[in-house]
């Protein structure tokens, strides 16, 4: 038995995360990759980004602190590999590129941009694939804080997949073309979907996932449209303060919760689909599995 440690770096729109696996490996089996730890920092950079252009200078330093932080931690668990990935906040900020030299130059940490695409495609090399049944249909939606990727599987194939400049911190905030965008993913949803049968959703997200959580459900079973509406409605009647206070609530989760579940009920009605599934895979997960593949 053989045990390495790989780590991932998550830069999103509304937190930076670290994650380090351990991957054990033993001969004539598939290797496992066990969480060994996650660290999450609410930098959120998509209020940025999204209302002022680029990226705020006390961002900066906290983002070059928190990636010196990240550095030594990999350091301390041996980390043999890692890889740094910046998705929509870092890549529509004027001074996004500039960031990330300035964060090389103080930290080491080369960060690599990359698209929803490629987002979508990284996170497919998870799990993703042992969880899709191949004589079902899925919509697979990843909520962030600046984008949404959906991607619709079906008899076990991609059939199409499409990025949204929709995110939760971005619709916290002002957004002009809102109702545009709104029409344009459910025409996409539609036509999409509108020929499969038994869909279902697959929900990604940290949103998602502390919705899972509260559920009490066990792993792999499924959450109803009907659970998902009513507890979206239970949501919005407790101010921010009280979820915060009444439900554990991170402060930087209680405000974007909402407008995650609203894309979540949105995509299932859309797409007909009467229940979502929640298998707890990210961008983070991902990066390592392609770190190990490409080894």
């Amino acid at each position: 038995m053989k045990i390495k440690k790989y780590a991932a770096i998550d830069i999103g729109s509304n937190a930076i995360r670290l994650l380090i696996n351990n991957i054990i490996t033993i001969k004539g089996e598939e290797p496992q990759f066990k969480k060994s730890s996650l660290v999450r920092v609410p930098i959120r950079l998509g209020a940025d980004t999204f209302v002022k252009g680029k990226i705020s200078s006390e961002n900066r330093k906290r983002m070059i602190d928190a990636l010196n932080a990240f550095k030594l931690l990999m350091k301390i668990h041996k980390v043999e590999k890692y890889r740094a990935c910046a998705t929509s906040a870092m890549r529509e900020a004027s001074n996004g590129i500039e960031t990330i030299k300035e964060i090389y130059k103080e930290t080491g940490v080369q960060i690599d941009l990359i698209d929803g695409k490629t987002e979508a495609a990284i996170i497919f090399s998870t799990d993703l694939r042992e969880f899709i049944k191949e004589n079902a249909s899925y919509l697979y939606v990843d909520v962030g804080g600046g984008s949404t990727e959906f991607t619709v599987f079906s008899n076990g194939k991609i059939i199409n997949s499409k990025s949204f400049k929709m995110g939760t911190v971005r619709l916290l905030n002002k957004m002009d073309n809102k109702k545009e965008l709104w029409k344009e993913m459910e025409k996409w949803i539609v036509k999409n979907t509108k020929n499969l049968k038994r869909l279902s959703l697959i929900g990604s997200g940290g949103n998602i996932n502390k919705i899972f959580k509260m559920s009490g459900k066990a792993p792999g079973k499924s959450l109803s449209y009907i659970y998902l509406n009513a507890h979206y409605k239970f949501l919005k009647q407790l101010s921010y303060q009280e979820r915060i206070t009444e439900l554990g609530l991170n402060p930087d989760r209680a405000d974007v919760i909402i407008p995650a579940s609203k894309i979540y009920l949105n995509a299932m009605k859309w797409s007909c689909a009467t229940k979502i599934y929640v298998p707890k895979i990210g961008l983070s997960d991902g990066i390592i599995k392609t770190l190990y593949k490409k080894r």
